[in-house]
């Protein structure tokens, strides 16, 4: 049987499908060959995972492409865990039985609209796996996957040696600003931590993250924009703690397990986007500022604060962070 799966991005939304291509995988009796349809900038993401058989990319050459090449395919079924206009003209155009996941916009638009709840209590994942559950998928919960080469797994050579040893690895980033705490918090929470930091995100964090290191001295190390994906995986896998926002690198945390500090401003966990790991929910410490009025206020981001306070990150208990990283979790 050939499935195809549907997830164009990003970066944590991709790992957190992994549940699905395992337990797709490994349905006694369904001998499923899985292929995988995604951006060209996520490939990577899945061309190392070894349930998966086949990755094809959206690229420079366009949706009606992407088609072409999957209709030669010759799939039995889709399982769309993107469901938005180009998954939609995909499946219309394979002519293939299929499944969606159920996006719940309605319920996000009513909870930061009216600040009505209407959202299930469900992990994004358990909706993940609910759409592929007409194969017989069953959730092992075994967590998500993240899957290295040999040749990830080394320290990056750009990383100080005396902080390749018990440190904290703190993702900085994430798309909008409002997902994002100031750097002088930030400042705080490096300065009260007991171990070496290891600043992580991309180019766009760079500048903050020299800000941070100056003013914390030998205590961080910026490698914002220095580290390949992988790269920035491995050192999130042999943190002794990860403290990063609502942003994908939470995701890969979860994917390896590690002890996660997550911090939330101007979205909520009750999206259903928190960090994933079945039977270790002792690992995942969730920081945000309850009992706001105007949380959450979006389902994504805004670039700044819609009401010009902040509060959703500036009354961020920075304590908290600091105690909760000299918490032991087994």
């Amino acid at each position: 049987m050939k499935v195809l799966i549907i997830r164009f991005s990003s970066i944590g939304d991709i790992v957190l499908t992994t549940p699905v291509v395992r337990c797709l995988k490994n349905v006694d009796g369904l001998n499923a060959e899985i292929h995988y349809a995604t951006k060209v900038a996520f490939a990577g993401l899945l061309t190392k995972n070894p349930y998966v058989d086949m990755v094809h990319t959206l690229d420079d050459r366009g949706l009606w492409n992407l088609i072409r090449r999957l209709r030669n395919e010759k799939f039995d079924y889709v399982i769309d865990l993107h469901n938005n206009q180009r998954s939609l003209l995909i499946k219309l155009m394979l002519g293939k039985p299929y499944r969606s996941f159920k996006k719940l916009n309605t319920e996000k638009w009513l909870l930061t609209r009216f600040k009505i709840n209407r959202l299930p209590d469900t992990h994004i994942v358990d909706r993940y796996l609910k759409a592929a559950a007409f194969l017989g998928v069953v959730n092992d919960e075994k967590g998500l996957d993240y899957f290295l080469t040999p040749e990830s797994q080394i320290m990056p050579e750009s990383i100080p040696s005396p902080f390749i040893k018990d440190y904290i690895a703190f993702g900085i980033g994430g798309k909008h600003a409002t997902k994002r705490l100031p750097n002088e918090k930030i400042i705080d929470i490096c300065q009260g931590l007991d171990k070496q930091v290891i600043l992580l995100g991309g180019m766009e964090d760079a500048d903050n993250g020299d800000i941070i290191a100056t003013a914390c001295a030998d205590k961080v190390f910026n490698a914002c924009g220095k580290l390949t994906l992988d790269q920035t995986a491995f050192v999130l896998s042999m943190a002794a703690k990860v403290i990063t926002h609502d942003t994908g690198m939470m995701h890969i945390a979860a994917a390896f397990n590690k002890p996660v500090i997550s911090i939330w401003g101007n979205t909520v966990p009750a999206f259903g986007m928190y960090p994933y790991m079945p039977g270790q929910t002792h690992r995942s410490k969730i920081v945000e500022v309850e009992g706001l009025s105007c949380r959450p206020c979006s389902k994504i981001g805004y670039n700044s604060c819609p009401k010009g306070h902040f509060d959703c990150m500036n009354k961020i208990d920075i304590q908290q962070i600091v105690e909760q990283s000299k918490v032991r979790n087994p």
